[in-house]
């Protein structure tokens, strides 16, 4: 299953109002670069649907439950959540971005 298609079972959505599905794309979007900005591999957390980490992926679906929407009452449990697989994920070396030698 396509990364939108498992964020969207994750949010309990079955609608395909264009609206609600531009807005979990933004998000997956959002989590995506917010992995990158704290050092996260972008190899890693852009991969292709099957070859996704469990744990980047899992890092995504809680940013989305987090955020999708205005009346969620667990958004900041979720928040929580993905700030802390986010920490992990940053300090492993196993998801660390390789820094590039500008001096080349």
């Amino acid at each position: 299953m396509a990364l939108f298609d498992d964020v969207k079972a994750a949010l309990r959505v079955t609608t395909d109002d264009e609206g609600i599905n531009q807005e979990i794309n933004d998000l997956i979007s959002a989590a995506c670069s917010d992995l990158i900005r704290m050092g996260i591999s972008p190899d890693k957390v852009k991969a292709s649907d099957e070859n996704l980490d469990p744990l980047i992926k899992r890092a995504i679906l809680v940013y989305c439950k987090a955020n999708f929407g205005y009346d969620n009452p667990d958004a900041e449990l979720f928040q929580r959540s993905y700030e802390m697989i986010r920490q992990e994920l940053s300090l492993s070396s196993a998801y660390q971005a390789v820094p590039v030698d500008e001096t080349l």
